[in-house]
């Protein structure tokens, strides 16, 4: 099993900067791939942003120049400025890692942390 823990969420004004963490921890051999998904109110989960093992980004067209993914190890941050009020959602951390006990591709979600942009 993997477990996330997120954190940094809040509420900023617009043009204002926030920083999401995500740390993962459990039964991990790798970690394959580290992202970012919002899902605003009425919305479905859109992927914002996503970084490979071996350090590869891409990002969603409206959070690019603004947004940045890192990755330190089992953590994997956003940062985030410039924000607008469309850019309100929930923030969830996903993993698509292979598990050490089973040998097999395995996605675990983040608990999901609100980021509220004020106009």
């Amino acid at each position: 099993q993997v477990q996330l823990v997120e954190s940094g969420g809040g509420l900023v004004q617009a043009g204002g900067s926030l920083r999401l963490s995500c740390a993962a921890t459990g039964s991990i051999a790798r970690i394959i791939t580290m992202a970012w998904y919002r899902q605003a109110p009425g919305k479905q989960r859109d992927l914002v942003a996503v970084i490979t093992g071996g350090g590869v980004t891409n990002y969603v067209d409206s959070v690019k120049g603004r947004f940045s993914i890192s990755r330190d190890n089992a953590k994997v941050y956003l940062q985030m400025n410039s924000l607008k009020p469309e850019d309100t959602a929930v923030y969830y951390c996903k993993v698509q890692a292979l598990s050490l006990t089973t040998q097999r591709l395995l996605d675990a979600w983040g608990q999901g942390t609100l980021v509220t942009v004020s106009s």
